[in-house]
């Protein structure tokens, strides 16, 4: 598909040379030119408002009514069996709001009565158990921040730039503050047998779903989490509780978590054989690719946040993440490739966390070709979408990390592009 003849084509950018940017600041309205909007009495300062009983839940701005998950409406065969996508591009920190953290679904939000909720662990164990949320809430709990990413997040990206906005590129992860049990300690007080290699959660929807961990994951860091952010789970997210498996693919973070069965070896469930394995050019399927890499994303400038404020001081921002560590370094480019500029690390810099980057710089008004590359703790470097296809072809849905570009032209409206 082109846009024709005079503009970039989503499926290839191959041409663009980018200008250097030496604007100076401008946009800041002088205090000698009357501005009624702070010369005049606004509406809001003339009456009393709404008293602290109006709203016992708070609910954001009228004037923020737009800022909510999306879904891609030819992704959406049901909406029981889908996805929305978390608004990236209107956020700005590491945390996700609770009622913007995106969704994925396969058979619907399950609707559970917490009092008559259960999490059974059975299988090579010493004493399998049935736990209520009561006695959940009696272990020792903790707290975490940590990103979940879905494996397909970017997934339609593989053959060609598709999808214009990082809301629907880049919007199934979310990043919030977990607080739950270590799972270690429930295993721990069934006594997993020496032969018990692997466990199997199971969740409460009707789907059932399953996957495969291995026991020293399920050991290490895995949380049994009841809250998000400091309240409960919302019911998309998992209500009453679910699993956390801190840089891991989102499909193993199973939901309304009701059973883990501890076992010898993995499962070979459906979302483990026929979904979430990785489909090479010869045919072949890598499996068990469960760490997600390292990846970024510019948030502002992109095609759902372009510059409205023309020429002058321009602050490019973006989020970084890798399901190995934290995020020390990103790098930004301003065309496409060509020269490469160190961001500014802003905010908490936590394991297996979303980091939050910018780069600020004077516009004035030339194309740019926007890319972020993110540099994870392990020495771990983000790699061109080139790179990847070299690697391991355009048949997979999962695991695309590769380097975002946005083209963005002379009035600041920004494009999903591609550049080689």
């Amino acid at each position: 598909m082109s846009d024709g003849p005079m503009k970039p084509s989503r499926r290839g950018f191959l041409k663009a040379a980018v200008a250097g940017s030496a604007a100076a600041f401008a946009g800041r309205a002088s205090a000698a030119t009357p501005d009624t909007a702070i010369t005049e009495l606004q509406p809001w300062m003339q009456a009393l408002g709404e008293g602290v009983d109006a709203r016992p839940y708070g609910t954001p701005s009228e004037f923020e009514g737009h800022v909510v998950r999306r879904n891609v409406e030819w992704l959406t065969a049901d909406p029981v069996s889908s996805v929305n996508f978390t608004p990236l591009h209107e956020l700005d920190g590491i945390f996700t709001p609770n009622g913007l953290c995106f969704e994925r679904h396969h058979a619907g939000i399950a609707e559970i009565e917490p009092a008559k909720h259960r999490l059974m662990i059975n299988g090579l164990v010493d004493t399998p158990l049935v736990f209520t949320m009561q006695d959940l809430m009696r272990f020792p709990r903790e707290n975490h921040a940590y990103f979940l990413e879905c494996a397909a997040n970017s997934g339609m990206e593989w053959r060609g730039a598709q999808l214009n906005g990082c809301q629907f590129t880049h919007g199934m992860i979310h990043n919030v503050l977990y607080t739950g049990v270590p799972l270690r300690l429930l295993l721990e007080e069934a006594g997993v047998k020496t032969n018990g290699k692997w466990i199997m959660p199971e969740g409460a929807d009707a789907s059932a779903m399953t996957r495969s961990i291995p026991i020293e994951k399920a050991l290490d860091d895995c949380l049994v989490a009841f809250k998000m952010n400091g309240e409960a789970l919302r019911p998309e997210q998992g209500y009453p509780v679910r699993l956390v498996v801190p840089g891991w693919e989102g499909n193993m973070w199973v939901k309304w978590l009701r059973r883990i069965e501890v076992g010898d070896e993995p499962w070979h469930h459906r979302e483990e054989t026929s979904k979430y394995t990785d489909l090479l050019e010869n045919g072949k399927a890598r499996r068990f690719t469960w760490e997600m890499d390292a990846k970024s994303v510019i948030t502002s400038p992109s095609p759902q946040a372009p510059i409205t404020h023309g020429k002058g001081h321009t602050v490019i921002t973006g989020v970084a993440w890798s399901g190995r560590g934290t995020i020390p370094r990103v790098d930004v480019t301003l065309d496409g490739g060509k020269n490469w500029q160190q961001a500014r690390m802003s905010g908490p810099s936590l394991d297996k966390s979303m980091h939050r980057f910018y780069y600020e710089f004077d516009w004035d008004g030339s194309p740019l070709l926007l890319q972020s590359r993110a540099h994870d703790s392990t020495g771990y470097v983000q790699p061109t979408k080139d790179q990847l296809r070299e690697w391991r072809g355009v048949n997979s849905i999962y695991h695309n990390n590769g380097i975002q570009t946005w083209y963005v032209n002379e009035q600041g409206v920004a494009e999903n592009v591609e550049v080689s």
